[in-house]
């Protein structure tokens, strides 16, 4: 399955099936995250039941402190 994470391609593993497992499998399960399936916020505790779909276009936001 294919989806796009921040405007890139990403080929996913089979074996993934929830927006929670994709995260983690990337790296960008952190804190301080904001996510965005398809336009609308998903909530972190929500991101486990968030199944995957082919096209799905994730954005992931990370806030960082400074100025």
């Amino acid at each position: 399955m294919n989806v796009e994470i921040n405007k890139q391609p990403v080929e996913v593993d089979a074996s993934l099936v929830s927006l929670g497992q994709l995260l983690k499998a990337e790296g960008l399960d952190g804190h301080g995250r904001a996510v965005a399936v398809d336009g609308s916020v998903v909530r972190r505790d929500s991101w486990s039941e968030t199944p995957l779909h082919e096209g799905m276009k994730i954005t992931v936001i990370r806030a960082v402190c400074g100025g």
